[in-house]
């Protein structure tokens, strides 16, 4: 068996099987059979080793003990990267939980192993990148560049994305950012620069204050929510319950939403130890003896259940303001009560008016790349008066399991289907920061499917 596979023959046979498969049939691209000859003179011909003079490189290696530890490390390093590059863009990627707004389904502190074969791997669409590095380079700089830009394509994978669904994805309203204030969105910051200077004035201030920075699909921030409704599914919110196609829908059992809870004293840390209530999560006046703090609904029965609680009372949110999608006063909606809303078809077309604009003004704009201005009550896209548009993706809305502790589709809308990176498929790693080592890792959410 080792002197068939040590043939040169066989070796060629191998590589270009997995080749094809992979960068040709995978990929339905006939281009990449231009990689072929390249295969066979590595392991025939060796035309290339000859121009290069390879064999001097490796009789250097035998003799020079300096040079073949050198070597040996930069072979090690240079496949150790490809291989990393190759399986972080087609197979998985690893994602961190640094957000409260998955809780109770997903932790601060879970180390997720993401599937991107779920939903079919993404093809790079900034391919000129630093390996291993998302957006920004250990010393704070760009790690790509956009001197290459390929369209969005993705590979076949085993389904799509369907409700229920916990999805990594990047961030859509993340397509520009101020350098300075990364935690907030752009255009919140915009809105409020606006509200108090003017459209104009406001927009000169924010260019002079901020460093503004523009960033492809693929590099922008990485968001993980639950798809609570796919492309032709009409949803709404009627006091904080989800209503997906006229139906009452909820996810999971762990879902939760802030709650006021009225006590005669305090109530003891090993209680919320116990349901799972992170320390940064519970305010408490201790004149008025009143909590504020996300709860689930097994959470909440437990504590009207303590002889010291006198009521525990959900927050609904009825007041409308502009950073709930899609940021128009004359909408009016809220976290709690939202819509109806439908959710934009790849292929599907709707009436467009300057009424309804404003739910489908980002797709046309920034998702699917037109040109849009609106004079008077005329729409005109790419210079041409329209009254209609047909979408060209298929979009999903994504929400928190913590519903009153998460910025989500509710904030900035709708997620294009070539923002879609893959699927949690377990938690590998879990880490509690209250606590010290080794005490504060999560043994029982280790390598276990959280949805």
């Amino acid at each position: 068996m080792k002197k068939i596979f040590s043939n040169k023959w066989v070796k060629f046979a191998l590589v270009a099987a997995i080749y094809v498969l992979w960068f040709v049939v995978w990929t339905k691209s006939l281009w990449m059979l231009l990689g072929l000859p390249i295969i066979f003179d590595i392991y025939i011909t060796k035309f290339l080793a000859r121009l290069v003079k390879w064999d001097k490189h490796e009789e250097r290696k035998r003799n020079n003990k300096t040079y073949r530890e050198v070597w040996s490390w930069i072979d090690a390093i240079v496949f150790a990267l490809v291989f990393a590059t190759l399986i972080n863009t087609y197979f998985f990627q690893m994602y961190t939980i640094p957000t409260s707004s998955m809780e109770k389904t997903l932790l601060v502190g879970d180390y997720l192993y993401v599937s991107k074969a779920t939903y079919g791997p993404r093809l790079p669409q900034t391919p000129l990148s630093l390996p291993l590095m998302h957006n920004t380079t250990p010393w704070g700089t760009k790690s790509y560049s956009e001197a290459v830009k390929m369209p969005y394509k993705r590979l076949a994978g085993r389904r799509g994305v369907e409700r229920g669904d916990i999805v990594v994805f990047n961030f859509p309203a993340g397509d520009t950012v101020a350098l300075e204030r990364l935690n907030e969105t752009y255009y919140d910051i915009v809105r409020s620069f606006e509200s108090n200077y003017g459209p104009v004035r406001g927009r000169e201030l924010m260019q002079k204050q901020y460093t503004i920075l523009s960033r492809p699909v693929d590099k922008r921030e990485h968001y993980v929510k639950r798809c609570v409704a796919v492309a032709g599914d009409t949803l709404q919110i009627v006091a904080s319950q989800l209503f997906v196609n006229g139906q009452p829908t909820n996810y999971s059992t762990e879902q939760q939403y802030i709650y006021f809870v009225q006590t005669t004293s305090p109530i003891g840390q090993r209680v919320f130890d116990r349901l799972g209530i992170a320390k940064d999560d519970i305010h408490y006046s201790a004149s008025s003896g009143l909590y504020a703090m996300p709860l689930t609904e097994a959470n909440v029965e437990v504590l009207r259940g303590m002889s010291n609680v006198v009521s525990v009372t959900k927050n609904e949110t009825t007041e409308s303001y502009l950073a709930i999608f899609p940021n128009n006063e004359h909408f009016g909606w809220t976290e709690d009560f939202f819509g109806p809303l439908w959710v934009p078809q790849k292929g599907a077309t709707v009436a467009l008016t300057t009424d309804n604009l404003p739910l489908y003004e980002r797709i046309i704009k920034n998702y699917e790349g037109n040109d849009l201005r609106v004079d008077g009550d005329t729409i005109y896209i790419n210079g041409k008066p329209a009254t209609e548009y047909t979408f060209q993706m298929d979009y999903y809305f994504m929400m928190g399991d913590n519903r009153h502790c998460s910025a989500d589709s509710r904030y900035w809308g709708f997620v294009p289907e070539d923002h879609i990176v893959g699927t949690p498929s377990f938690v590998w790693l879990s880490m509690d920061k209250y606590k010290p080592f080794p005490s504060n890792i999560r043994w029982s959410r280790m390598f276990k499917n959280h949805k």
